[in-house]
């Protein structure tokens, strides 16, 4: 745990789960990565800026254990709050992926609108890919390419959204195969409409 992490989200986690929009996209995006990926009641899954658990939530019923990792300790208190109501076992790591090690293994490792905090996008697949057992997986959800509009204040994030063909580029270059993309959902916001995709990979 690191003392001197700024928590971004301090004033937000509160109401985090409030906003119907941040829980239509978790549920679009589990339903996708539910349908796309074998799961079994005996994995253990991390699921990356798991934040307030809204992604596990749904993917809970599904496997044996959610090992929740976030660098921000109000969500992940707010997470901790309601974790008896997950369908599965789980766990709690207050950790930034991209400074610290975490030295586990994972059945599989999901995320969803993380990845474009965390700045260098190849070491932090190359540290996903250590982590997962012998064909394990990535599902990773975030945006396609957008104009630096989709956040009101881009403090912390390092990519505004991306690319798929250069991610799908990214993953084979550290030894992801079966990459797979897909529409996971759609964000309407006032002044602007941005899409999500669902990244699927296997080690």
């Amino acid at each position: 745990m690191n003392e001197n992490r700024v928590d971004h989200f301090k004033h937000k986690s509160k109401s985090w789960d409030m906003s119907s929009m941040r829980v239509k996209n978790a549920k679009s995006i589990a339903d996708l990565i539910v349908k796309n990926i074998n799961f079994n009641d005996s994995m253990e899954i991390m699921d990356l800026g798991a934040g307030t658990g809204l992604l596990s939530y749904f993917i809970a019923p599904h496997v044996s254990k959610i090992i929740a990792v976030d660098n921000s300790p109000s969500m992940l208190e707010e997470f901790k709050s309601k974790a008896l109501e997950f369908d599965s076992q789980t766990e709690v790591i207050e950790a930034d992926i991209s400074e610290e090690e975490i030295n586990r293994k994972f059945d599989g490792i999901i995320s969803s609108m993380t990845i474009h905090h965390v700045e260098e996008t190849k070491a932090l697949f190359s540290k996903l890919y250590g982590m997962l057992n012998d064909n394990g997986f990535i599902a990773i959800a975030d945006l396609d390419s957008e104009d630096g509009s989709f956040h009101s204040d881009n403090t912390g994030v390092h990519h505004h959204g991306f690319d798929r063909n250069a991610l799908e580029k990214l993953a084979r270059e550290v030894g992801f195969k079966d990459i797979k993309f897909d529409h996971a959902s759609t964000i309407d916001k006032p002044h602007c409409t941005f899409t999500v995709f669902l990244m699927t990979a296997v080690k």
